[in-house]
């Protein structure tokens, strides 16, 4: 029952916060401290209730959607997990870019910070993809001119971050652009090209203040449901052992 009470209050707390009035602090008294450990017993209506949610949430949760044989990291310039989830990030954006644009995707580039964890050898369960990926971030193409790209490779030459890419080579040497290419072929600076990332990065996140040329088209996405679908497509995971950036004499 004190459990009952407990979330009554913070409900009210929560919505006395949302009020748009100022707030005065008057009568301040010192009260005891309740402190909320194991000794607080669960009320069995409450967990009752909830139970029935729980159980099918976790049975959810807990379903295969694929296997790997190797560990899925995200250590590393390479990692095989950033190069798969970018890679899935241009398979997914570049489908919908056929349909609803009628062009193709060129690229894809995501942040390795929001790939929150790995995944071990063995099954992979739904649940992991949402310990991977628990944002709500949206697949974003964005539009931009070959010229502005530069703006793209100027940016990893200088952080030399590991946040993976799709269909990009870039390598530096002692901080200094050597090779740039896009799917394979150096940038045509009179070309228009089709990058797919995130809402995140497309908004300035991570300091990407280059997309900010672009022309953002949002494709309703969500990167998580992206990875999910790809992942049940493949009964087994065979990451790409790729040098995508290439970061010579990096220190």
């Amino acid at each position: 029952m004190r459990n009952k009470f407990l979330l009554l209050g913070i409900a009210l707390v929560s919505l006395s916060a949302c009020k748009t009035t100022s707030l005065q602090v008057a009568n301040v008294q010192t009260l005891q401290n309740i402190s909320i450990n194991q000794e607080i017993k669960n009320d069995e209506e409450f967990v009752n209730v909830i139970n029935p949610y729980k159980e099918k949430l976790d049975k959810e949760m807990n379903q295969k959607i694929s296997h790997t044989n190797v560990d899925l990291t995200k250590q590393g310039d390479n990692s095989n997990l950033g190069n798969l989830l970018a890679d899935y990030t241009f398979d997914g954006a570049n489908e919908w870019t056929k349909t609803n644009l009628k062009k193709n995707v060129d690229a894809a580039l995501i942040n390795i910070g929001g790939i929150r964890t790995t995944i071990g050898k063995g099954d992979i369960l739904l649940k992991n993809v949402f310990e991977v990926m628990p944002f709500e971030n949206e697949v974003i193409i964005v539009k931009m001119k070959g010229t502005d790209l530069q703006g793209l490779f100027d940016y990893y030459a200088k952080n030399q971050v590991n946040n993976p890419v799709s269909h990009l080579y870039i390598e530096t040497n002692n901080g200094q652009l050597s090779k740039t290419l896009i799917d394979g072929k150096p940038v045509n600076p009179s070309q228009e090209y089709y990058i797919a990332t995130s809402d995140y990065l497309a908004l300035g996140g991570d300091n990407m203040k280059f997309f900010s040329k672009g022309e953002p088209i949002p494709t309703g996405i969500k990167l998580r449901d992206l990875f999910i679908e790809y992942f049940k497509k493949s009964s087994e995971i065979d990451p790409k052992e790729e040098i995508r950036l290439n970061f010579i004499g990096k220190k």
